[in-house]
Order: C-alpha cells, then sequence, then structure tokens
C-alpha cells in the first residue's frame, strides 16, 4: 500500500491514543500482538516512560531494535506478556520476536500506514506474546513481523468494526487455548437458567 492508498487520517496522527491487535501463527510459534500508538506528550508517552522505568521480575520493558544502536522509529517498547525463561525463548524473544516488531513497525511507516513525517512525535507500546515453547526462530519472526503489521493496520483503520465484533460474538469466542461448546455457549447467554 502506498502513501496515496493509506486510510484517511485527521489532522495530527494519532491525536488520540490507536490501539490494535493481531493473532498470526499457530502452536508454538505463533504471535499475539497488542499495540498501543500516541504522541509524544500525551497519556501514551506517560505509560511507555513508567513502563520503560518499572520493570517486574520476569517482564522487562525494552526499546525495540532494528540493529544495536539503531531503535526502529516510532519509537517502540517490547512489552513481554510471559517471561523469557529457558535459553530459546530468551532467544526468540530478545531476537526473532524483537526483529519481527521492529520489522513489521518498519514496514508500517515504509508503507504509509505511519506517516513517516510523524515518527518522531509518535511512540508505539507492543505486549508481545512468544510462547515459552518457541522452536523454530525464522518462524517466530515470520509470524511476530506479520503480527506487528496487521496489529498496526488494525489500530489505524480502527478495525475490527463493532458490526464484525457482534458477528463473530454470535458464532461464538473461540481461541487458541479455549471454545466453548454451543451448549456451554447457550447455557451462559444473558438470561439462560444456569444448570
Amino acid at each position: 500500500m502506498s502513501a496515496a492508498d493509506s486510510p484517511s487520517r485527521p489532522p495530527g496522527f494519532a491525536v488520540h491514543a490507536l490501539i490494535g491487535e493481531s493473532f498470526v501463527g499457530a502452536g508454538a510459534n505463533a504471535a499475539h500482538t497488542n499495540v498501543v500508538i500516541g504522541r509524544k506528550g500525551g497519556p501514551v508517552e506517560t505509560a511507555w516512560a513508567t513502563a520503560l522505568a518499572t520493570p517486574s521480575a520476569g517482564h522487562v520493558p525494552f526499546v525495540t531494535v532494528v540493529r544495536p544502536s539503531v531503535p526502529v522509529k516510532p519509537l517502540t517498547l517490547f512489552v513481554t506478556k510471559a517471561a523469557a525463561g529457558s535459553e530459546p525463548h530468551q532467544r526468540a524473544t530478545w531476537g526473532s520476536a524483537q526483529a519481527g516488531l521492529a520489522q513489521g513497525v518498519a514496514d508500517a511507516v515504509a508503507e504509509g500506514l505511519i506517516p513517516a513525517e510523524e515518527v518522531e512525535e509518535l511512540l508505539v507500546i507492543a505486549a508481545v506474546w512468544v510462547n515459552p515453547a518457541v522452536d523454530d526462530l525464522d518462524l517466530s519472526f515470520r509470524n511476530q513481523r506479520t503480527a506487528a503489521y496487521g496489529a498496526i493496520r488494525a489500530a489505524v483503520t480502527r478495525t475490527p468494526s463493532v458490526a464484525d465484533v457482534l458477528a463473530a460474538a454470535e458464532e461464538g469466542p473461540a481461541n487458541p487455548f479455549y471454545t466453548p461448546a454451543p451448549e456451554v455457549l447457550a447455557a451462559s447467554a444473558p438470561g439462560a437458567v444456569a444448570r
């Protein structure tokens, strides 16, 4: 997508926080990424700086780099959803997933989803799931790159729509960890009598 084809934006991109989500892949090498995009001087900057300055055990947010000493723009904070444990999980978190996130953000700028002329005024917070059982760094990278770009695209285009959400909810929730059976879904509906 070129800058000319990018979604129309109000003056001052991301005046209010933009939030997006994307899940890509399956199994141990899947990537689940949530992003918040906002402007410096606003609440996203406060959250960004606070998260960077207050790590917790096993969850140490860090600035995402394309290469050492080359942070991606807009500056992007990588927040882990799973504490990096084993050596392969650490390599995936700080290696392939970070590289995928950096490339996905750069792709979004190169394609005009994020206006290049405003990157110095923007910040991104990315909460990233890397499965502790990850076993393929290349697949982890590819999935994370796609998930990062997809989450940014969802944030910028404000998708899914409410209609999309309601249609999916009518079919019933599903995720890689749990999908309720139709009878459980029916029995848990508002107004259903608990048995």
